[in-house]
């Protein structure tokens, strides 16, 4: 199976380039399933019914968020009618919305999609270990369930890089979300787990993570709130990876970064 995971969505420019290219890439790579994290995707903070149609029409099949799901609160009231839409599971009970979802592929192949957020320098939530290990528990991996894809969004590279090692041969791959920022240790972990602490965002470079640059700079300089802070608008760089896992066992056998567009360097798509 290959599954390609595009990271932190900003603003327009960045649902362009998903929609752009990620319709393509299903083809020419031969892409099962498409997982996105769209939490930035209203003009920097958050999301929309409108939004999420857009990607599901461009093929995406799962979208993640993060610490922004709610800044656009119409997603309040909707967030419970989209099985497609998840929010990370560790909110506390009754939280509106899912944060875990199993997915049935066309040939019958099943995969299961868990979004989680860590605690350090980020919102006091519940425990994610623990809430990842409760959901994998009731599935076991390359038996019950074809493909387990955990969304690890999170500020701190230690706690995400944790998370990794401590489901390292129980899920597909653990992938991490929030940074905005690409890390370079995309590889396959010893127990065939794929993992890379940080996708990156799909948004424009020339900026401050995805914010124009000089009302984020006025706030360094300045210690004022100032200017709202908008997205970038010039071409954004799609950043993600394809993961390819063994149908037998569900773990990874090959991990891909992808960097598409903009002003970083391209990697081979």
């Amino acid at each position: 199976m290959k599954i390609l995971f595009c990271g932190d969505v900003i603003g327009k420019a960045g649902r362009q380039a998903v929609c752009e290219h990620v319709p393509r890439l299903k083809k020419a790579e031969k892409i099962d399933f498409v997982v996105v994290n769209g939490e930035n995707a209203a003009h920097g903070f958050g999301i929309t019914a409108k939004i999420c149609n857009e990607f599901y029409e461009a093929g995406v099949d799962a979208l993640t968020t993060g610490n922004h799901v709610w800044d656009q609160r119409e997603i309040i009231a909707y967030i419970n009618s989209d099985p497609r839409l998840l929010r990370p599971h560790n909110f506390p009970k009754g939280t509106p919305g899912r944060g875990a979802a199993v997915f049935t592929l066309a040939d019958g192949r099943k995969i299961l999609v868990l979004h989680v957020m860590t605690r350090l320098f980020m919102d006091a939530l519940d425990d994610p270990f623990a809430c990842v290990e409760k959901v994998i528990s009731g599935y076991t991996l390359g038996a019950t369930i074809d493909a387990v894809i955990v969304d690890v969004h999170g500020e701190a590279t230690s706690e995400k890089t944790a998370m990794g090692c401590f489901l390292d041969g129980r899920v597909s791959m653990v992938i991490g979300t929030h940074s905005h920022v690409p890390t370079a240790d995309a590889r396959l972990l010893p127990g065939g787990t794929a993992y890379q602490t940080d996708l990156g965002m799909c948004g424009d470079y020339d900026s401050v993570i995805g914010m124009k640059k000089a009302p984020a700079m006025a706030r360094f300089l300045t210690k004022m709130p100032g200017e709202r802070l908008t997205p970038a608008e010039g071409e954004a760089t799609m950043c993600g990876v394809v993961v390819e896992t063994d149908d037998k066992t569900g773990l990874a056998v090959k991990i891909s970064p992808l960097r598409i567009g903009g002003c970083l360097q391209a990697t081979p798509a």
